[in-house]
């Protein structure tokens, strides 16, 4: 996951309210959204080359996602995929925030990352390129390759077109996802500095990415009402077209999914 958009404990109706892009290489195998079937609780899209996820949730509200914080001078070739943090914690029975501490203590062991860990009580944010674990409190926020809330273009787009379907009482799912659909390119002088080139930097700046080999994979909307029940839709995005993956909402063990 490259791009996550969130409002959490904003909305009269929903807890969290949640908008996502994973952006990949077109040939890293992947599974779509769905129950696994080695974990029939825990709903997700499934990284079948690391055997993770990018973003999941279970049927008693356990969330998790995941950001790649872009930094390639400090890559680590051997380094454990990322996605088995958020596999790790929707299969776990830690709390959210014992969660967070338990990863904030083995971070320096991957790459950069940015982590969302919530259950029932409280949402965590952890980065091991920031500064410590932080308890997320109500607001409209947004992590992309960077920290929560570094104002890259394609975050601050983001932040003011769904800042307003968010704050409305029915949420609109397509109109959600034709945001993140949006392929705009800001101005070069406009353009992050991230250790790639000016070129892979404007392939990149989109909310939308797209390339030969690499771009938006597939796009998320995540709602979870404070009943607890809960509205996971996925639209996957390959080169030859779109699908658009929504699971029906169903009463199970107090969700809707």
């Amino acid at each position: 996951m490259c791009l996550i958009f969130f409002s959490y404990n904003m909305h009269s109706d929903f807890r969290l309210i949640l908008a996502a892009n994973r952006d990949e290489f077109y040939d890293r195998p992947t599974k779509p959204l769905g129950f696994w079937e080695d974990a029939p609780d825990i709903l997700a899209g499934l990284d079948i080359k690391g055997l993770g996820t990018w973003m999941g949730i279970t049927r008693t509200g356990r969330f998790a996602a995941l950001t790649n914080y872009r930094d390639p001078r400090s890559l680590k070739p051997d380094a454990p995929s990322r996605g088995l943090l958020v596999s790790d914690f929707l299969s776990g029975k830690d709390s959210a925030k014992q969660y967070a501490e338990r990863v904030q203590a083995l971070g320096h062991k991957y790459n950069g990352f940015n982590l969302l860990v919530g259950d029932a009580d409280d949402l965590f944010y952890y980065s091991n390129k920031g500064t410590g674990i932080r308890k997320i409190s109500p607001g409209f926020y947004g992590i992309s390759n960077h920290l929560l809330d570094t104002p890259w273009p394609k975050l601050e787009k983001g932040k003011a077109e769904l800042g307003i379907l968010f704050a409305r009482k029915h949420i609109d799912i397509q109109a959600v996802f034709e945001v993140m659909a949006d392929r705009t390119y800001p101005r070069d002088d406009m353009l992050p500095d991230t250790g790639v080139s000016l070129e892979w930097e404007r392939i990149l700046s989109p909310l939308f990415v797209s390339s030969e080999n690499y771009g938006t994979r597939s796009s998320s909307v995540l709602l979870i009402r404070r009943t607890g029940e809960i509205l996971f839709a996925e639209r996957t995005h390959e080169p030859a077209g779109d699908v658009l993956i929504s699971l029906p909402e169903q009463k199970q063990s107090g969700t809707e999914s």
